[in-house]
C-alpha cells in the first residue's frame, strides 16, 4: 500500500472530517478525497461511512486505523531516538504522572529544568489512568506503584505518606484536634475511597470516616483537597511532599499517617539512552535530593 495514502488516511480517521485533515496536512479537501478514494479503490472496501456531520469508520477503516495509530508510534520512537543527540537535549518530551504529584510537586518545579535545557518542550499528561509506555502514549511516566509493563526500566524516586493537615487560621478558630475522636467536630476533606487513588490513601480516609465524621469534602484529586485546606474549610488528608511548597500548612495528629507509598520513574527499554529521558530524570532526582535535604534543614 502507498505510505502517502496510509498517512492521508490516518490523518482523516484521526480528525473524523477531510476538512480538518487537509488543514493538519497542508492539502485541500478535494486532494485527500481524492486519495482516500483512491486507498478504497485499491483495497476494493468502503472505509468511512459519510454523513452531513462528517465520517465515521467503517469496520474495515478500524482494521485499517488500528493499523496506521501503531505503524505512527512506532515512527515517533524511531524519530525520537533520531532527534536525540548525544549532547544536546532538545524536542518534546511527553511526560505522565497523577493529577496530585504532577500538579503540586511537579510543575512547580520545571522551571529548574527549563532554565538548564530550554529547547526542551515537556508534554505534560496529568491522570490517574496508566498510559501504555511501549507503545508512545508518554515517553517517560512518575507514578505511585510499581508499574507492571514488560521492556520498562523503572527506578524508585522516594516513598510518599498521606496525612492530616489544616491551615493555621482554621485551626485557631476551631475546637482543638488531640485524639482521633475529636475530629467529629470537624470537616474532612479527603478523596473519596472508592476513587481512583493509591490504595494507602484510601485506606486511611476508610479508618477516618469510622470516627462520625459529620462533614465531607470530597474531591477527585489531591490539588482540589489541597485548595479546601488553604481556604480553611476543614482538615484534609494530603501526600507529604505539600508541605515543602505549602509550609502554612500544619499537620494534625502527628502519629497518623498511612501506609509507605512507593514513587516510581519509568520508560521503555528502547529509550535507554535517549538524552531528554535522562535529563529529566537528574533533574527529578536533583529536585528529591533538594527536598529532602530542606525537610532535614527544617526538622520535618
Amino acid at each position: 500500500m502507498d505510505w502517502d495514502k496510509l498517512r492521508i488516511f490516518h490523518a482523516v480517521a484521526d480528525a473524523g472530517s477531510l476538512t480538518h485533515a487537509g488543514d493538519t496536512l497542508h492539502l485541500s479537501q478535494s486532494a485527500v478525497s481524492r486519495q482516500i478514494r483512491a486507498l478504497e479503490e485499491s483495497l476494493n472496501t468502503t472505509l468511512f461511512h459519510r454523513h452531513a456531520r462528517g465520517l465515521i469508520l467503517t469496520e474495515q477503516g478500524e482494521l485499517l486505523f488500528d493499523a496506521t495509530r501503531a505503524m505512527t508510534k512506532r515512527l515517533d520512537a524511531a524519530s525520537a531516538r533520531i532527534r536525540d543527540s548525544e549532547e544536546e537535549v532538545f524536542g518534546q518530551l511527553k511526560v505522565t504522572t497523577t493529577i496530585g504529584f504532577g500538579s503540586l510537586w511537579l510543575a512547580p518545579r520545571l522551571p529548574h529544568l527549563y532554565e538548564k535545557y530550554p529547547d526542551l518542550n515537556v508534554d505534560l499528561l496529568l491522570e490517574e489512568r496508566v498510559l501504555d509506555l511501549p507503545m508512545r502514549e508518554a515517553d517517560v511516566a512518575i507514578r505511585m506503584k510499581e508499574p507492571s509493563q514488560a521492556d520498562l526500566i523503572r527506578k524508585r524516586l522516594m516513598s510518599v505518606r498521606m496525612r492530616l493537615y489544616a491551615s493555621a487560621e482554621y485551626l485557631a478558630s476551631h475546637r482543638p484536634i488531640n485524639y482521633m475522636a475529636d475530629l467529629a467536630g470537624h470537616r474532612l476533606i479527603c478523596q473519596n475511597p472508592a476513587a481512583a487513588q493509591v490504595n494507602a490513601g484510601a485506606t486511611l480516609v476508610r479508618e477516618l470516616l469510622t470516627y462520625d465524621i459529620s462533614s465531607t469534602l470530597t474531591v477527585n484529586n489531591y490539588f482540589g483537597v489541597l485548595q479546601g485546606v488553604i481556604h480553611n474549610l476543614g482538615v484534609g488528608v494530603l501526600p507529604d511532599y505539600v508541605t515543602s511548597d505549602f509550609p502554612g500548612l500544619v499537620r494534625v495528629l502527628p502519629e497518623v499517617d498511612s501506609a509507605e507509598v512507593p514513587v516510581f520513574l519509568a520508560y521503555p527499554e528502547e529509550l535507554r539512552h535517549s538524552q531528554r529521558i535522562a535529563a529529566f530524570r537528574d533533574f527529578v532526582q536533583d529536585e528529591i535530593i533538594a527536598r529532602r535535604r530542606a525537610d532535614k534543614e527544617a526538622g520535618m
